[in-house]
């Protein structure tokens, strides 16, 4: 288990005071000015050292993206732009970051937004997240206030702002390009790349995009050094993350915790077990509703981080563990993220555009039984056509629960092919 001495995320439930007074007391805003002084470079290879990846489910080393940014200015201006639309079903922790650790994701953004050359920082926010938006710009309102942002800013010689951008709830403006089209006023769509966002983003200027929480722990690996972030967790899979439970367990959480924690432990310890006991589980969907459901007999052993859960082909994703008790119709389950999938898609891409319905109706059909048998193969046929043929990865996001669900529960859906067809006869 993680110590408390290494958690981050020190008011993630909001007991404590959430503005500036409440930040600084538990040491965010100190020795930022220090940071700032390392340099550009010397900040990137702490990050780079710290083995951060991406914590919005792709997994990109940090360090690595913010170094593909120019080294100097071509006369355009640079931008951070942070991802905080968190549409993806079962993930609630950038919002609960938002509310009760605004300070962290500020002084993140100023320094993630020095380290790239930018000028200003965009939070692009589910437009839901009512309460979080109030806090964030209250905070904004309070880091001007007190020289810690704007011109100056910390008595750096730095000058950074920061806007607060409220989404409309599309699920695709997750997605970095579709979210730098929604943020210049377009048609939330994803673009083809090349070229990426740092040679042509946000207005057409060198843009990176981060999720919140890779943002927000940039501070805290700053301060305690990235060998510190790089000591926990697994190699590959270094440092904090914070896990969102919810479904069939006794008390449904955030919780931060070590990366490579068992997933066993994980509930067990933090989400009060599943209700009716570990033997009552069914599958778990451990990093959000788009990645490929894992059974009990692969639940029983591994271990929470991006390379062993792909090693069970599925992923850790924005690691919102979705827990389904035996009392869960799971053929309808996946047939109601496939419906989900069929309603965001953003139309742009034939393969997703029509196959998101196809393997929505498909589903559908596969809940009741009314389909043949052969039909399966051709429902994979079609994930597969979907999947690795889009723009963006909305289609893997469609096709992954789909073949998750035959991969381990094939027998299921032959079960109620064949029930019905004997009521048919």
């Amino acid at each position: 288990m993680l110590a408390d001495k290494d958690r981050i995320f020190t008011n993630l439930y909001g007991f404590e005071d959430w503005k500036l007074a409440g930040a600084k007391a538990r040491g965010d805003w100190s020795n930022t000015k220090e940071i700032l002084a390392l340099g550009r470079d010397k900040i990137i290879e702490e990050v780079k050292a710290s083995g951060l990846r991406g914590r919005g489910g792709a997994g990109f080393s940090t360090g690595m993206k913010w170094s593909f940014m120019p080294k100097s200015s071509d006369g355009r201006p640079a931008y951070l732009v942070v991802n905080a639309d968190e549409g993806e079903p079962g993930t609630c922790k950038d919002r609960d970051q938002m509310r009760h650790e605004p300070h962290k994701l500020l002084e993140g953004c100023l320094i993630g937004g020095y380290a790239i050359g930018a000028i200003a920082a965009y939070i692009y926010v589910r437009g839901e997240f009512c309460l979080e938006i109030d806090h964030l710009e209250h905070a904004i309102a309070e880091a001007y206030e007190a020289g810690l942002l704007g011109k100056n800013a910390c008595g750096s010689g730095y000058d950074f702002d920061v806007y607060v951008h409220r989404g409309a709830g599309a699920y695709i403006c997750g997605e970095e390009t579709a979210l730098i089209e929604s943020l210049e006023g377009k048609k939330g769509q994803p673009r083809l790349k090349p070229p990426f966002p740092a040679a042509m983003g946000v207005w057409g200027c060198p843009t990176t995009v981060n999720n919140v929480e890779s943002i927000a722990v940039v501070p805290t690996i700053l301060r305690r050094g990235g060998s510190w972030f790089a000591g926990l967790g697994r190699p590959n899979n270094t440092g904090t993350k914070v896990f969102c439970i919810s479904g069939h367990v006794n008390h449904p959480c955030n919780v931060e915790e070590e990366m490579g924690i068992p997933l066993k432990e994980l509930i067990e310890k933090h989400a009060g077990g599943v209700r009716g006991g570990w033997d009552n589980l069914l599958a778990v969907i451990p990093g959000g509703s788009s990645v490929p459901l894992i059974p009990k007999s692969i639940c029983d052993t591994v271990l929470m981080d991006f390379d062993s859960l792909r090693e069970v082909k599925s992923g850790l994703g924005t690691a919102a563990v979705i827990v389904m008790d035996k009392s869960t119709d799971i053929v309808k389950a996946i047939a109601r993220l496939s419906k989900f999938y069929m309603h965001e898609s953003c139309g742009q891409c034939t393969p997703c555009r029509e196959g998101t319905g196809w393997l929505w109706r498909m589903m559908e059909r596969m809940v009741t039984g009314d389909a043949a048998r052969e039909e399966i193969d051709q429902m994979l046929d079609v994930a597969g056509r979907i999947e690795g043929h889009t723009i963006c990865a909305l289609g893997d996001a469609a096709a992954w629960p789909v073949q998750g669900l035959v991969r381990h529960f094939r027998p299921e859906i032959e079960r109620r092919i064949d029930e019905f067809t004997r009521k048919a006869a």
